[in-house]
């Protein structure tokens, strides 16, 4: 009995030093977060921290307003971004993978054609800020981001595996092609639309380069564009003191963020995404397994 179940044992046992091995540097770098600077730089990285401190979160949270406000805008850019990123690359992907669409190749060749060659940032940023008049606005956050042509293949490759039965069926007791995809296809492909709206999701909540180009009203700033500005002027703070050291006397070295601060600000920047990983997961491996397969 023990010798058929030894292969599953090694599998788990894998499974847990590997498990293992991912979760402690996210530990380390809490430990780092709740760390001194001066303490980091003399002993480095630890599981446990030498001395508690929450310089780097009182920095971080010094005007709770700012930090929230930016909460709010990466919360509702996101949540807007997944809903009507999955409902257009969803509609893509549903006339992509219909038999009966005339135009299916050549609009699967255009796709996959703008997948592989793209114009670069400069015409972007002229196309968004001259003619779109998209800067220091929200649709800047939404609209560059609704289509992801990886993605639309993905989905496009679960919808064709789907039984075309089903769709002449619905045919016959006279359903339309809006009422096939919003009753039939869509709900049957909630594992590949759930694992696309995860990576999705998780890719606007990381982005900070759209605030940099596009942004310079404060009150637009997203959350990870403003931890960003926070870790730039700490460093410009530190560059100069260290050209000056006058009123070293007035701000103790070990009170001023370092490599805490960083830390930090990747614990806050990731903790909702890891909050919210669990209620994706189980779709995950059908979503990606499906989805990975040549159509």
């Amino acid at each position: 009995m023990i010798r058929k179940k030894r292969p599953q044992i090694m599998l788990h046992s894998i499974g847990i030093v590997y498990a293992i091995m991912c979760i402690i540097p996210f530990i380390i770098v809490v430990s780092a977060s709740l760390s001194r600077p001066l303490d980091l730089s003399q002993q480095g990285y630890k599981i446990w921290p030498s001395e508690l401190s929450l310089n780097a979160y009182e920095t971080i949270f010094k005007n709770p307003e700012t930090i929230l406000r930016s909460y709010g805008v990466t919360i509702f850019v996101t949540a807007a971004t997944v809903a009507f990123g999955l409902l257009f690359m969803s509609m893509v992907a549903f006339t992509l993978a219909r038999q009966n669409c005339v135009f299916r190749r050549p609009l699967s060749f255009f796709f996959y054609f703008t997948m592989l060659f793209s114009g670069g940032l400069v015409p972007s940023y002229i196309w968004i800020t001259q003619y779109l008049k998209m800067q220091d606005t929200y649709w800047v956050m939404i609209l560059p981001s609704l289509i992801n042509v990886f993605y639309v293949f993905m989905i496009r490759t679960f919808f064709q595996r789907l039984s075309t039965a089903l769709y002449e069926s619905a045919k016959i007791d006279g359903a339309s092609e809006f009422t096939i995809y919003f009753r039939i296809a869509l709900p049957l492909s909630l594992p590949v639309l759930a694992t696309v709206a995860f990576f999705t999701a998780m890719g606007k909540w990381n982005d900070w380069t759209t605030g940099l180009y596009y942004l310079n009203k404060a009150n637009l700033y997203p959350l990870q564009y403003l931890l960003y500005q926070i870790q730039q002027n700490i460093q410009t703070l530190l560059a100069a003191m260290n050209f000056t050291t006058s009123g070293m006397g007035a701000i103790p070295l070990e009170d001023i963020p370092g490599e805490n601060l960083l830390m930090a600000m990747a614990v806050v920047a990731s903790g909702p995404m890891l909050l919210v990983f669990p209620f994706f997961q189980k779709y995950f491996v059908a979503g990606l397994t499906v989805g990975a397969i040549k159509g």
